[in-house]
């Protein structure tokens, strides 16, 4: 602040905010990724020596040639007998040749002692090394032996030899001189195995780039301490510092830095000094707590190179050189700042560390649902892979890019071009691979989520099972079961017609599988005297009654919302429009104090300290797709929801088999 001005308060600070700087350039993410590249252009960095195993995913900094051969002599590649080929040309079973055996007896690691002459062998050990004079092996099987002679025992064969059979020549595996390895090879098990195999102990690699990760931000916590009023816990640090592992960098994660200019400036000169890339998490919106670009700026030029970028998730990514050294400002939100990760940070580490670029897989799906998209930006969207009748089926995830989660359990992502606006349910889409390969999971749940889902998936951990749940709500898991997109979908639909649950739902090629009953209820703050001693009608009267009492309510398509919908009728209570998608949130939101009160769950109101008072017991069972009821995850599923350790779980969560 300059001499003479005011701090500004209440409108005008708001009104300041308002008028905040925009994003210096918004461009495409090839633009973006290539002024990055062209500025900082991605170099190898110098080499050391390891130990031979410390260099395991490391990447060979030169050619290199074998110094010795591998075997390092001719050997036996079968347990047998040494002998000339030519002393067996004629045997056969009608006229069998009769070998005098030889004193020696050959095993790994012995020496021999006597040359093979005329008409002689030596019994040999698969990978023992080949006598003098011999030039081939016979299979001990296919001999028999006289030890009735007097001048020795014998060996009899009654078939020819062909020289050079069953012998492994020396070199003819790795031989003296032959490049062995090229630089640029990333070092696995299989090549460490073909360096010790020529006797090397030590190995020259390319020095692993050396990067820093800095979370910043006032709300952030350290995983592992007190979770203060309006913190969350950092994840983006953990996360990022062990993708930087992962794409070959030696990456430390430097600690959280507040949202204060100095200190953020002192941070960023420190990871500049001693390491070779920095890269940010946080404080690169378009907001006052940009903080980030304000610092890069003290740094001199060219400094920032790019400050948002057309692409969702990421738009605020800001990527920069400094001190010649390539620094990239992430978005705070987890989702954001992994993805925008991979795609600008990960191709330079990977570049500096030696390593050749990620290539993961693409594979063909179908979009089940439409898909809005923001025209404008490219857009990417989180998908899982399941099997579908004719196909995989890319589901979108649910969450969001403040999420975790999002990242972290999809399979890949599907790319919106800037131009579309949307994509039709149905539409043939490319599947980018978070990974190398798909795994298709062995069972499928689409539907309502519970506690008690867990505890019958945990049961299947001992049989080795890959299980998929998606937590989409009873409706959209009822519709994604009559597609055929899941194997089980967990709901809890009421069907006023008939006064019952889930059955009326099913349509030909569907089941109903009993699974439990729970307790839905008004849950509220213990201690609110505004419900404590009121029955759940009461309480909803009382609510509906009094405008200061703030509701919280769910997402249409749960079953929950269609309860909410019978009690309610045609009342809008105070945050009637605040609609989260679990039993989770809306007991969060009660708890924290955002509102007085809502339905849930008895299961989820313990977990969180919370009043309880029940209004309606629900039937929470399972839709099967019955093509698939013989599947083994789907067997397994269910012959978990009848055991009764299983079920005796589910008592203590107060969800009651029925």
């Amino acid at each position: 602040m300059t001499t003479g001005q005011k701090p500004l308060h209440g409108a005008s600070r708001i009104a300041a905010i308002a008028r905040q700087e925009q994003f210096l350039e918004v461009v495409d993410r090839d633009e973006a990724l290539a002024r990055f590249l062209a500025s900082v252009p991605p170099r190898r960095l110098g080499s050391e020596t390891l130990p031979l195993l410390s260099a395991l995913g490391r990447v060979l900094a030169a050619d290199f040639a074998a110094p010795a051969d591998a075997p390092p002599f001719d050997r036996a590649n079968v347990d047998g007998f040494a002998l000339r080929a030519q002393d067996t040309a004629n045997a056969s079973e009608a006229q069998p040749i009769r070998l005098r055996i030889n004193a020696d007896l050959l095993t790994c690691g012995s020496v021999p002692t006597t040359e093979i002459e005329t008409a002689t062998a030596t019994v040999i050990a698969t990978g023992a090394m080949l006598p003098r004079g011999a030039d081939a092996v016979v299979l001990v099987e296919e001999t028999e032996i006289d030890e009735i002679a007097s001048d020795g025992p014998y060996v009899v064969i009654t078939r020819p030899a062909m020289a050079g059979q069953f012998i492994g020549s020396a070199g003819s595996d790795i031989a003296r001189g032959e490049t062995l390895l090229r630089a640029g090879t990333k070092i696995g098990a299989r090549e460490i195995a073909q360096l010790a195999a020529v006797g090397l102990n030590i190995v020259r690699v390319f020095r692993r780039p050396r990067v820093a990760v800095i979370s910043t931000g006032d709300e952030l916590v350290a995983p592992g301490g007190p979770l203060r009023a309006g913190g969350i816990y950092d994840a983006n640090g953990a996360a990022i510092t062990a993708a930087a592992i992962e794409n070959g960098a030696e990456a430390t994660f430097r600690g959280i830095v507040r949202d204060d200019v100095d200190s953020l400036a002192a941070a960023m000169s420190r990871a500049l000094f001693d390491a070779d890339m920095v890269v940010l998490s946080g404080g690169t919106s378009k907001g006052a707590g940009d903080l980030s670009t304000r610092v890069i700026a003290r740094f001199g030029k060219p400094g920032i190179l790019v400050h948002g970028v057309a692409v969702k998730p990421g738009k605020p990514i800001c990527l920069a050189k400094v001190y010649g050294k390539p620094l990239v400002v992430l978005p705070g939100f987890p989702t954001s700042a992994m993805f925008t990760f991979n795609a600008f940070a990960v191709p330079v580490i990977r570049a500096m560390a030696g390593l050749a670029p990620k290539s993961d897989a693409v594979v063909d799906a179908m979009l089940p649902t439409r898909v809005s998209s923001e025209r404008g930006r490219t857009e990417f969207i989180m998908v899982s892979l399941v099997k579908g009748r004719d196909g995989l089926v890319a589901v979108p995830t649910a969450k969001g890019s403040g999420t975790v989660t999002a990242f972290a359990q999809a399979d890949g992502y599907i790319e919106v071009p800037a131009l579309t606006d949307s994509v039709d349910a149905g539409s043939p889409v490319r599947v980018q691979l978070l990974g190398p390969h798909v795994a298709a999971p062995d069972l499928v749940i689409a539907g309502s989520h519970c506690l008690g889902l867990d505890v019958i998936a945990g049961a299947l951990a001992p049989e080795q099972l890959r299980v998929r749940t998606l937590s989409v709500g009873s409706s959209a898991g009822l519709a994604a079961a009559r597609r055929g997109e899941c194997d089980i979908a967990p709901v809890h639909l009421f069907d006023p017609s008939t006064q019952t649950y889930n059955a009326p739902f099913l349509t030909p090629g569907l089941s109903l599988v009993p699974g439990w009953r729970r307790m839905q209820g008004v849950v509220f703050r213990p201690g609110d005297d505004r419900f404590e001693g009121l029955g759940a009608q009461s309480a909803l009267e009382r609510a509906l009654g009094d405008p200061s009492l703030v509701m919280v309510n769910r997402n249409v398509g749960s079953g929950t919302r269609a309860l909410v919908d019978r009690a309610l009728g045609a009342a809008r209570p105070k945050g009637w429009w605040n609609q989260p998608k679990s039993h989770n949130a809306v007991a969060a939101a009660v708890h924290r104090g955002s509102a007085d009160w809502g339905i849930s769950i008895a299961t989820v109101a313990n977990l969180y300290g919370l009043g309880f008072l029940p209004l309606a017991e629900e039937h929470y069972d399972f839709i099967l797709v019955d093509a698939r009821r013989e599947r083994p995850g789907v067997r397994a599923f269910f012959e978990a929801l009848g055991d009764p350790a299983a079920r005796e779980r589910l008592k203590a969560l107060q969800l009651y088999p029925g």
